[in-house]
């Protein structure tokens, strides 16, 4: 199987989470193709299983959701990088309250 051809890129390295929205855009044929593939190389019982289900939804009248297959999720456009978090912002400590003690917190 030539990696070109098959629905899903990298499939062997996708998590079940990952597969799970992907095969969403998939229609019957591909669908199949890659529940053949699963079920002759990975087994995966939870797999297996969700692909037959999503199969029996298209083949009840389903249609395949928008979107792309690719394995990594898609940047959002125009949103910095890197995390708005600083220590600055952290809680301040707070020292477990003293049996009998819970107007003052952390006093010895």
């Amino acid at each position: 199987m030539q990696e070109q051809d098959f629905p899903l890129p990298d499939y062997d390295q996708l998590s079940t989470g990952s597969l799970q929205h992907m095969i969403r855009s998939l229609g019957q044929d591909e669908l199949k193709r890659v529940l053949d593939y699963e079920q002759e190389h990975n087994a995966r019982p939870q797999v297996v299983e969700m692909m037959g289900q999503r199969l029996e939804e298209l083949r009840r009248g389903a249609q395949p959701g928008s979107g792309e297959h690719r394995a990594e999720p898609a940047e959002a456009q125009g949103s910095a990088k890197g995390s708005p978090v600083t220590p600055a912002g952290a809680p301040e400590a707070m020292h477990p309250l003293r049996h009998g003690n819970h107007n003052r917190p952390g006093s010895t």
